[in-house]
């Protein structure tokens, strides 16, 4: 044992160029004892066809210029030498017919096979990674790509060597990106990832944890979503969600999160049977992991030809529970962004929500003190499919204006734009001024978004019809100025022909038509009379009426 013991230090001494002599003597000896074996001839001639090629693999290696100072070449040709070592011993086993039984022994032939198969893969997959040339650089370029030369060499192990080595390996790079996530981002290469992407499959379940930690955060770096996608992460990272240890479903969720923002991304999710995995973690899975499979999904339901597959699915349900019993915000976001998805474009899927009570889940939702946008849209989208009567019976109105009070533009543009769409009668024009949307709209005409001008001066046109909204309108002091400013004729404004529909509602009011004219209305209507913009002309003729005759009174 201590002879042993002596031995494995003076070898573990050898240069890399020592192990490289004691390689090649080894390779003819191991094809001249395999020649002699009788038994076994398919695997003997298969191993011999692989000892054949080791030369010239050998050959390669010791070409490149850095190949003495790199320690990755020294321990691959420790591992061939090994690995023609086990040939000898075989053959000679073999040769002398001294070996335990027919099945053992084919089965450490296949064993010997698969070395080999590793040992040629290996060594051509050294010199592609590039890790040889870190040392090639001139001194200063190696002093300042010293920690890039490390991490290069990382990410080389989790390609080269047996599944402990690329354990080890994998190890130290999980410790080098929780301090240094950029240098492993910087010299990462499509070899690397596919590295990774196979690691994803490995039997144990602590490489495949590590793995999907590293493919996590790589996923959020937004640096390699394409080269992570076409290397076949998709199909591992799913059954990752559906049956890996808490922490690995938890990391496979939030790269699925991060990569389905891809349109086409999604759809291969969809393909690979994601969806029910993902279902299935809303209904079950802690906050974190509820979350990334809300916004996953909801990022899948932006695409409209898989909307019908994730109603066949049940999501439709799973979102509108989720909007009731959601346990971050978060979630309830998502939840009310898929179900505005889903309801864009299909009336079947419009109904599937109302028959799964989804109108009462997003009204309550808008009763939180910053109401968003998805919520207040999906309403809109179904406004067509069920009577408006029903929706206010429910409480639509009071929500539309704490809306127009408290929610996100967005929000607030979405009200104004529900407004639009339900005032399609007297008596509903009636309930929405009564209602206090009218000052609110008025003042939404101040937004700095040109969209929410344009959709806030639509919904008061179109209120202004009725009389007693138009009376409304009148005796809000900011509705004239904030209308004339919206006379602009810049291509910029869409909101102007609604401007001049208001105003020329209140221009029967004399108080209405001075203030027009004071804030510089009649400049704008000339330049928009020149546009042929309709009822410019007709509405510039009334204030210029006006004016003369103030002038004449005088």
């Amino acid at each position: 044992m201590v002879e042993d013991g002596g031995q494995n230090l003076v070898a573990n001494n050898l240069s890399a160029e020592e192990w490289l002599s004691r390689a090649q003597g080894l390779v003819p000896k191991a094809l001249e004892k395999a020649r002699e074996v009788k038994g076994f001839p398919g695997r003997w001639k298969m191993i011999i066809s692989k000892l054949e090629q080791i030369p010239t693999r050998l050959s390669d290696l010791s070409s490149h210029p850095c190949f003495s100072k790199n320690a990755l070449c020294k321990e691959q040709l420790q591992a061939v030498s090994k690995t023609l070592n086990e040939a000898i011993e075989l053959a000679e086993c073999c040769v002398k017919e001294k070996f335990e039984g027919k099945l053992r022994m084919q089965s450490d032939l296949d064993s010997l096979s698969g070395k080999l198969d590793l040992n040629l893969r290996d060594c051509g997959l050294l010199i592609k990674t590039g890790v040889l040339g870190e040392v090639s650089l001139p001194l200063a370029e190696q002093e300042a790509a010293a920690d890039h030369g490390n991490i290069r060499e990382l990410l080389a192990r989790l390609q080269i060597g047996h599944l402990e080595a690329k354990h080890k390996a994998l190890d130290c790079l999980v410790e080098v990106m929780k301090d240094d996530e950029k240098s492993v981002l910087a010299v990462l290469g499509r070899s690397n990832i596919a590295a990774l992407v196979q690691l994803l499959t490995a039997t144990s379940p602590r490489i495949r944890e590590k793995t999907v930690t590293v493919i996590c955060w790589l996923a959020e770096s937004g640096s390699c979503e394409n080269w992570l996608v076409s290397e076949g992460v998709l199909p591992p990272l799913i059954r990752l969600v559906e049956s890996g240890n808490a922490v690995s479903r938890e990391k496979a969720t939030i790269s699925l999160q991060r990569l389905s923002m891809s349109a086409e991304t999604a759809r291969s999710i969809v393909g690979h049977g994601g969806v029910r995995p993902l279902i299935e973690i809303c209904q079950t899975g802690d906050s974190v992991m509820q979350s990334a499979a809300a916004c996953t999904l909801k990022n899948i339901s932006a695409v409209p030809e898989v909307r019908q597959a994730l109603s066949e699915e049940g999501i439709i349900k799973v979102m509108i529970n989720l909007l009731d019993c959601g346990a971050l915000l978060r979630s309830k976001e998502y939840a009310a962004d898929c179900l505005q998805n889903l309801t864009l474009s299909n009336d079947y899927l419009r109904r599937c929500v109302i028959s799964e009570g989804g109108i009462r889940s997003l009204l309550d939702y808008l009763d939180g003190p910053l109401p968003q946008e998805s919520a207040v849209g999906a309403l809109r989208n179904l406004v067509g499919v069920i009577s408006v009567d029903v929706l206010v019976s429910l409480g639509l109105l009071p929500r539309l204006v704490h809306v127009l009070k408290s929610g996100s533009l967005g929000a607030q543009k979405a009200a104004a734009s529900a407004i639009c769409l339900i005032c399609s009668s007297t008596e509903m024009k009636r309930l929405v001024g009564e209602s206090g949307c009218i000052p609110l709209l008025i003042k939404m005409l101040e937004a700095k978004s040109n969209n929410a001008r344009e959709v806030a001066a639509q919904a008061i046109s179109s209120l202004m019809t009725l009389s007693h909204n138009c009376r409304e309108v009148k005796r809000d002091d900011k509705s004239v100025p904030n209308l004339v400013v919206l006379l602009d004729p810049s291509p910029q404004n869409t909101a102007k022909k609604y401007a001049i529909s208001c105003l020329s509602l209140l221009s029967s009011s004399k108080k209405c038509k001075k203030l027009m004219i004071s804030y510089g209305a009649i400049g704008y209507l000339k330049k928009l009379t020149e546009m042929d913009i309709p009822g410019a002309k007709k509405l510039l003729e009334r204030l210029e009426r006006g004016k003369l005759k103030s002038f004449f009174s005088k």
